[in-house]
């Protein structure tokens, strides 16, 4: 380091100007110089339980769930860059999770809850058979009854003819839905229930169907998405039906002659693969057409499957599905090797980095419900904040007042020292993006104490230097010399310490620890180099045998 003075005024101003430009940096884009905790600032607040809605999970399920539930949401929001989360279980089936000053508190809430189960199935290319969507329509009519479907809003007096009249609309022609349930009842359902034989020609799933541009899908207008998912999701919608075969919709939603479409995918029912073998996921923009993409990478068993699977399948279809939706379909066109995309369609590049974190910190194995949400203030009080800011600038104030009195110009020099200490202590909290909580206040002041400390063990040295009739600027080398050492050991000893509740401690402890930690070296560098490069420059004007103010 510098010996001359000037060299050393000079390496504390870049220093202390680098920290000042880090705050600033900060402030330009956060709005916050510092990071504050959820005590100091106040944030979001999620209660959430294991979603056993269909009551199909045993009590041992739903904990093992919850612990792994606690595990993922713990990868997930140190990915999302929150700073001290509180993620604690609540009993055997709650997660609380507080989150500090979020400004997207949805984009938050589709992070937690999301369950990115990452699947890959063939696409039936072969669609569903006239007799097929026959069944499903006479097993949503015994099931729902005339009355139920006409409440949904649904025109079950459904276009009759051929398939693509059925489909898109065409005359009515009793006959020709007579005809085609007559051929529904010789594959196999040879008792026809008493709603189907008074109404042989109702179509409520069917009629809401257009054939897609693709093999193996079709087109719902967007206005009766709901309609065909609640008639899918029913227990005779499901259980009618090919076996084998199950409909997923897509994530895109596509336009065509002025009207708005979601696609509807006939898949094979088992996945060939799942996102247990994900090893990597990052999100990128697509140059060739302007789109966000997810690349994913498998481990090496997973790549091995993929590769042995697509080298089966080329010129097949190939579903990746996430979530039980369809995020793109792409034909194999030769083997894959240990990757893959994920097309994003015109979604936002931030959107594919969410799902990227997601993939990454793994699938949930049971789905999450919030039991409970609101937005919460600081947990402190803002009065007590408004006391505790009281409490810090009168004791900083009595601190200056004591050194400087009893000092006097040293006392004076060390304050000076101290300010530069505290702007290097926040610039390095703004660095290493700590958040600063109520723990976290109580290691700096702690550190502020040890560098006042340091600077009185220096002051009471040069003292006895003086005393002992050495030389003005012997006796301050002496001082700080001889010093030295005491100031090494207490920083050292207060440093290990500091690193042990860091590496062992959670939450706010861990916030007391990085503070601590960044006040303790700080202090060092104030007392031993920013001190005495005031006092060589103190010292310049004086001679050798004149007498100094301490």
């Amino acid at each position: 380091m510098f010996k001359s003075v000037r060299g050393r005024l000079i390496t504390v101003v870049v220093i202390a100007f680098a920290a000042m430009w880090q705050l600033y940096a900060n402030y330009r884009d956060t709005g916050s110089p510092i990071k504050l905790g959820l005590d100091l600032q106040g944030g979001m607040h999620l209660v959430l339980e294991v979603d056993d809605s269909l009551g199909t999970l045993t009590p041992e399920a739903r904990e093992a769930g919850i612990d792994q539930a606690e595990q993922v949401l713990r990868t997930r929001i140190d990915e999302f860059g929150v700073e001290e989360p509180l993620i604690q279980k609540s009993g055997s089936e709650r997660i609380i999770v507080e989150l500090a000053g979020i400004s997207d508190p949805e984009r938050a809430r589709d992070i937690i809850q999301q369950a990115a189960f990452l699947e890959f199935k063939l696409v039936d290319v072969s669609a569903l058979s006239e007799q097929e969507l026959a069944r499903v329509d006479r097993a949503l009519v015994t099931s729902f009854g005339v009355d139920s479907l006409a409440a949904l809003g649904r025109d079950v007096e459904a276009p009759t003819g051929d398939l693509e009249n059925i489909l898109f609309g065409g005359a009515d022609t009793t006959a020709a839905a007579d005809s085609m349930a007559a051929d529904s009842t010789a594959a196999g359902d040879t008792e026809a229930e008493p709603a189907e034989a008074e109404a042989p020609n109702l179509r409520p799933f069917s009629s809401l169907l257009r054939m897609g541009d693709a093999p193996g899908t079709y087109l719902v207008a967007e206005e009766d998405v709901a309609t065909a998912r609640l008639l899918l999701a029913s227990e005779s919608g499901q259980s009618s039906l090919p076996r084998n075969i199950s409909l997923q919709w897509g994530n895109e939603v596509d336009a065509a002659a002025g009207r708005n479409y979601r696609r509807l995918y006939v898949l094979v029912e088992e996945a060939f693969m799942t996102g247990e073998y994900l090893e990597d996921a990052q999100a990128q923009r697509d140059p060739q057409f302007n789109q966000a993409i997810v690349n994913f990478q498998f481990n090496r068993a997973g790549g091995r499957l993929f590769s042995r699977f697509t080298g089966q399948n080329v010129g097949e279809y190939l579903a990746i599905v996430l979530d039980g939706e369809v995020m793109s379909a792409p034909v194999i066109r030769d083997r894959i090797g240990a990757s893959g995309q994920i097309e994003m369609a015109g979604a936002p590049l931030e959107e594919a980095r969410d799902l990227a974190l997601v993939l990454r910190a793994g699938a949930l194995t049971t789905p999450l419900r919030i039991m409970e949400e609101r937005t919460v203030g600081p947990s402190l009080g803002q009065d007590s904040i408004d006391q505790g800011e009281i409490a810090g600038i009168v004791g900083m104030i009595l601190v200056l007042g004591i050194m400087v009195g009893y000092y006097r110009m040293a006392g004076f020099l060390s304050i000076v020292a101290l300010t530069i200490y505290l702007i290097l202590v926040m610039g390095g909290m703004a660095g290493m993006g700590a958040t600063l909580t109520l723990p976290g206040i109580a290691g700096l002041i702690l550190s502020v104490g040890m560098a006042v400390d340091a600077n009185v063990l220096i002051f009471e040295r040069i003292r006895e230097e003086l005393a002992a009739g050495r030389a003005t600027r012997t006796a301050v080398d002496e001082g700080f010399g001889h010093a030295l050492s005491a100031i090494v050991d207490a920083n050292v000893t207060t440093l290990i310490t500091a690193l042990i509740l860091f590496q062992f401690g959670t939450g706010p402890v861990r916030g007391f620890a990085v503070t601590l930690s960044i006040g303790i070296v700080a202090s060092f560098f104030s007392a031993i180099y920013v001190t005495r490069t005031f006092f060589l420059l103190y010292l310049q004007g004086k001679k050798a045998s004149d007498p100094i103010s301490i």
